[in-house]
This record gives C-alpha cells, structure tokens and sequence, in this order.
C-alpha cells in the first residue's frame, strides 16, 4: 500500500492532467461549431462537477489524521473512478470530433 504522501502525489498529478484536458477541451469548445457547442458545454459541466468530487475528496484525505486517511481515501477512489469515466465519456467526445 502507498504511503498517505505517495497516495496524495499520485492524485494531484492525476488531477493536474485532467485539468490540462479540461482546459485543452474548453478552447476547442470556444471555437466549435454551434451545433457541437451544446454537446461540448454539456460534457465539460459534468467533467466540473466530478472534478469538484474529486477535490473535495483529495481535501479530505489531505487534512485527515494519519489513522483516518486510509479510511477516507476509500471515497477518494470512488470519486476518481467516476472523475476517470467522466473523462472517458467526454474523450470520446472530444477526440472524434
């Protein structure tokens, strides 16, 4: 098992990548078609919400005490699961346009 710091290096660096997606996807959506501005809004929203999720969750494990952090890092997971197929989701979005 990774040690809490190892564990908290782990999921800014994740973080930190998706953002650079998020920011990358927000300039395409500026200069998208209308048609697909609508589409592009509607994904990059939810990505906000689950990327809210997972920093709130990082949060938690960053300030819990060094017995709780493991415990608390079970709901970071989950929420870097769902942040992860959210970025799948709006990938495939994305990418293929």
């Amino acid at each position: 098992m990774k040690t809490r710091d190892e564990y908290l290096a782990t999921l800014k660096g994740q973080l930190d990548r998706w953002n650079a997606d998020v920011t990358k996807w927000e300039a395409q959506s500026d200069t998208a078609r209308a048609d697909l501005k609508t589409q592009y809004a509607k994904q990059i929203e939810i990505l906000r919400a689950q990327r809210e999720n997972a920093r709130y969750n990082l949060r938690q494990v960053e300030d819990a005490s060094a017995t709780a952090w493991s415990d608390l890092s079970k709901g970071a997971d989950e929420a870097w699961e769902k942040m992860r197929e959210a970025m799948k989701i709006a990938r495939s979005h994305f990418e293929k346009s």
